[in-house]
């Protein structure tokens, strides 16, 4: 009974060292650039790992309990998935640095007439810099124009969208590593209910180191957001492109090196 309890404890313990993976990891950076707080990214983090463990504790325990099998196929292209969702995540943030970098060469129309300047301001909770001046029409967008006053203006009643998509990326990488991770239990834990609270911790330790590693990402984001706003650019632009180039070779590995385009020919 104590080995038991040892392996199910040791379970929680590489849950959190899987949250570490190094997919996981860039996946979240992408996802916290935007991020102004510890707390605000530590939940992120932690809706991210409740994800990834929702589809573990399923798919996993299906295998387990019912004797499922995944093709390799299905296999290959659930992690073929990930990568590209990597790819995905980079391009959808690199977007917001490149209307910056734009704004700051050119200005808006007329802003550099008038010796507009720069700064970080915010309009409600949105936060962000660019040229503006202090006349009527200088500003270079009405306060409606912005990102966070255009979703909360459609849905602003259903705080649950700004969860969705942390929630998705970690049900993703979940489907993706649920049948390797449940392949590994059952040859260590013969009871199939065992194996199943084995998966239950494996995911409670993954949602926990998630939120310790979001929290620790967030930290030079949070910084560099208050202290120079042209460096936090630089930032998510360069978490933006990890996420693009690692999501690329992933794609590549999957595909060609362990062999997912070859086994569809």
């Amino acid at each position: 009974m104590l080995t038991l309890v040892s392996i199910l404890l040791l379970g929680f313990f590489l849950g959190m060292r899987h949250a570490t993976d190094a997919d996981h990891v860039i996946a979240v950076t992408t996802i916290v650039s935007r991020e102004r707080t510890i707390r605000s990214a530590a939940v992120l983090g932690a809706i991210w790992g409740i994800g990834h463990s929702l589809t573990l504790l399923l798919v996993g325990g299906a295998i387990i309990l019912f004797g499922i099998v995944i093709p390799p196929r299905l296999g290959l292209s659930l992690e073929f998935t990930v990568a590209l969702m990597l790819v995905l995540l980079g391009l959808m943030n690199i977007r917001s640095f490149t209307n910056w970098l734009r704004e700051r060469v050119c200005g808006p129309e007329g802003a550099k007439a008038e010796c507009c300047h720069e700064h970080t301001h915010a309009h409600g909770d949105y936060a962000h810099a660019h040229f503006h001046g202090h006349r009527s029409g200088s500003h270079g967008h009405r306060v409606e124009q912005t990102p966070t006053a255009w979703l909360d203006l459609r849905f602003g009643g259903l705080n649950i969208y700004q969860a969705v998509r942390p929630l998705l990326v970690g049900v993703v990488h979940g489907l993706a590593g649920s049948a390797a991770v449940a392949l590994l239990v059952l040859p260590i834990i013969q009871n199939a209910k065992w194996a199943v609270a084995y998966l239950l911790l494996f995911g409670c330790g993954t949602i926990a180191g998630m939120m310790l590693i979001t929290a620790a990402v967030a930290l030079p984001f949070a910084c560099s957001a208050v202290y120079s706003a042209a460096f936090n650019r630089r930032l998510a632009f360069a978490s933006c492109l990890m996420s693009i180039g690692f999501g690329l070779f992933l794609m590549y590995q999957i595909g060609f090196v362990q062999g997912l385009f070859v086994l569809i020919r």
